[in-house]
């Protein structure tokens, strides 16, 4: 098989940047920081923010022939749901589900027209458990993880897979960030692993999606949350 032209969201940092660096292949990076990006070793990249100028990322995905697609970025809000404001609700969605969906739709063009491809959402436990203040954020992962399920099946007949990665507590920014009120010590007590999952975990599980070794894998939505999924 010829290189591959991968594309990664929310690639200048946390997984997405644990991502970009465990794939193989020409790597194209996107995120808010162009600073940032400009520090990956990468093919090129695209300066978006996903829930403002999608389309300037729609383009890029349109120009260099996607043939993966790991759709990682997202936002998180975490609060009591009347505190959401029209506004914090439109973004969170645009960014977690609307963008995920759109940009699938720019990618599978070329995807078919090769009868090969592989796209690769980077969903939460949240989304498979459901997380008490972050409704908007379970929700739209749980979004994530049905559009995977009819997609696989669309798809399937074209050599295209389409999985979905749900990460527990990731030692991120954006893990944590992410706790509210709890501290690190409190939020470790209840994973059965008591540990973060580190970014390369969850970046070497998407390069084994993205493998030919993988190619009867599609539709799943598969849990990397040392255990969290389980109870304590």
């Amino acid at each position: 098989m010829t290189e591959l032209n991968i594309l990664v969201t929310g690639a200048s940092r946390g997984i997405g940047k644990a991502a970009a660096q465990e794939l193989s292949g020409r790597v194209y990076v996107t995120g808010r920081d162009e600073n940032a990006l400009k520090l990956c070793d990468s093919a090129g990249y695209c300066v978006c923010d996903l829930a403002e100028n999608i389309d300037v990322l729609a383009g890029f995905i349109e120009d260099k022939n996607i043939d993966v697609l790991v759709n990682n970025a997202a936002e998180y809000i975490y609060g009591a749901i009347e505190e959401a404001s029209k506004e914090d609700i439109q973004r969170l969605y645009a960014a977690n589900l609307m963008a995920p969906a759109y940009l699938i739709s720019k990618a599978v063009p070329h995807m078919k027209s090769k009868k090969w491809g592989r796209i690769v959402n980077i969903g939460s436990i949240s989304g498979v458990m459901g997380e008490a203040y972050a409704g908007l954020y379970s929700s739209s992962k749980a979004g994530l993880i049905g559009l995977t399920k009819a997609l696989a099946l669309e798809l399937a007949q074209y050599n295209i897979t389409v999985n979905t990665v749900n990460p527990g507590w990731v030692d991120t920014d954006m893990g944590r960030n992410s706790a509210g009120e709890f501290s690190t010590e409190e939020i470790i007590e209840t994973i059965p692993q008591r540990r973060f999952v580190e970014p390369v975990e969850v970046a070497k599980l998407v390069k084994y999606l993205v493998s030919e070794d993988a190619r009867g894998i599609t539709g799943q939505s598969i849990n990397i949350c040392a255990g969290l999924s389980l109870g304590i």
